[in-house]
């Protein structure tokens, strides 16, 4: 069986990691990506950004099996390339600042006249029209004035940002759902669409519960560090030599964690004996566990926990993370063999299907690697062409 994708062609006009981790992701079920690039690149080749061996460790990641294309859509005759492309394509995804998909005459209108089939997707910081419209969108901003940065870290210290780029990974996630809703819906109406989405409004979404209890009920959250505002206990504690974290959701997971800690007086006692009193007595029961798990080692209380079948955890750093069992088992690693920096290894493809079993894994391009291929291969152009363009700085 083919990859789900197969077959579908997506013009990727984004840059950094808005818009370019969606249709990563959408390579990865099979599309194929074409990165169309300006003469300068995308701005996340910058090197100085997790640099290694000389390139950038995210654009690395964040462009694996694309291809690269250099057209300067500021010229008439680069915009026709784009045009040509467009035709035979299906999906055309930017992360552009409001006004530049006009200023480029590259905008759904305009892009739906030449294939009406097209689907364009927009993601921006705010959306393409309103007050905010125009301002910046780093991640950081956006993890900031969308409430997150106020519920993550510790209490009573200064606020902090989730620890991956969760704002910019969120146009890229949304960016996949709209796309793949718009390709179903064509195939019952042969029509495109506009799918627009913002970042701000992604992350207001996956404030999830947290967002229905301050809408709902007025209820202002706290950062909870790594405890749960409604479930004791339910966070990382201390031992001889590491963090391990334990999760009772249920009444029967504290039983059993009593049973583990060995301490029936915690059991017994009235304070505790509902999830409502334990979270009402939190100050006086964490100084009690936090002493106990002080008493053994991370992989002697896994040992016991998992055992007595509670939800427990180390607290890995990523060379554990990328230890666990799992990580093998299921794939999670993928590699490929760039020309500049050699061997590239990093996270693979959580998404499982059946009868699908080739992993994609191709280098992130270089820089217009794959232009002439591309006019050759997709729009017919003969070398002779090709030159002319490049002599008119239309490509490169």
């Amino acid at each position: 069986m083919s990859h789900p994708l197969q077959g579908v062609r997506i013009l990727e006009l984004g840059q950094i990691i808005a818009g370019t981790y969606g249709s990563q992701v959408l390579s990865d079920l099979g599309a194929e990506v074409i990165k169309v690039e300006a003469p300068e690149g995308d701005l996340g080749r910058n090197p100085s950004v997790a640099p290694y061996r000389g390139v950038s460790g995210l654009f690395l990641t964040y462009n694996r099996n694309k291809k690269s294309i250099v057209i300067n859509l500021k010229t008439e005759a680069g915009r026709e390339i784009f045009y040509k492309l467009v035709k035979v394509s299906d999906v055309v995804i930017d992360n552009f600042r409001p006004g530049v998909l006009e200023r480029l005459k590259i905008d759904y209108p305009t892009l739906s006249r030449i294939n009406p089939r097209i689907i364009q997707c927009s993601v921006t910081g705010f959306g393409t029209a309103g007050a905010y419209k125009d301002y910046p969108a780093l991640d950081i901003i956006i993890q900031a004035i969308s409430g997150h940065m106020a519920i993550t870290g510790e209490p009573g210290r200064p606020p902090v940002r989730v620890g991956i780029p969760l704002a910019d990974l969120s146009g890229g996630i949304f960016s996949c759902k709209g796309i793949l809703a718009a390709l179903f819906d064509r195939e019952r109406t042969g029509q495109g669409r506009r799918v627009e989405l913002s970042m701000f409004d992604s992350m207001l979404n996956l404030l999830s519960y947290m967002g229905t209890m301050w809408l709902t009920n007025g209820e202002l959250p706290q950062p909870p560090g790594s405890a749960h505002d409604y479930t004791v206990p339910w966070q990382a504690f201390k031992a001889q030599d590491g963090y391990v974290v334990v999760a009772t959701r249920q009444e029967v997971f504290w039983h059993k964690l009593c049973d583990v800690l060995e301490e029936p007086s915690l059991t017994a006692d009235p304070r505790f004996v509902t999830n409502t009193l334990r979270v009402e007595n939190r100050a006086v029961l964490v100084p009690q566990l936090e002493r106990i798990f002080l008493t053994r080692t991370v992989a002697d209380w896994l040992e016991r926990l998992r055992a007595a079948e509670v939800p427990a955890a180390p607290v890995n750093n990523l060379d554990g993370a990328f230890a666990e069992p799992p990580v093998a088992e299921r794939e999670m690693i993928v590699e490929y063999d760039h020309p500049e920096v050699g061997t590239v290894r990093l996270p693979g493809n959580p998404i499982k299907m059946s009868g699908v079993t080739e992993t994609i894994s191709r280098p992130a391009p270089l820089l217009g690697q794959h232009t002439g291929e591309i006019l050759n291969q997709i729009l017919a152009m003969t070398d002779e062409q090709i030159a002319a363009l490049r002599k008119q700085g239309a490509i490169g």
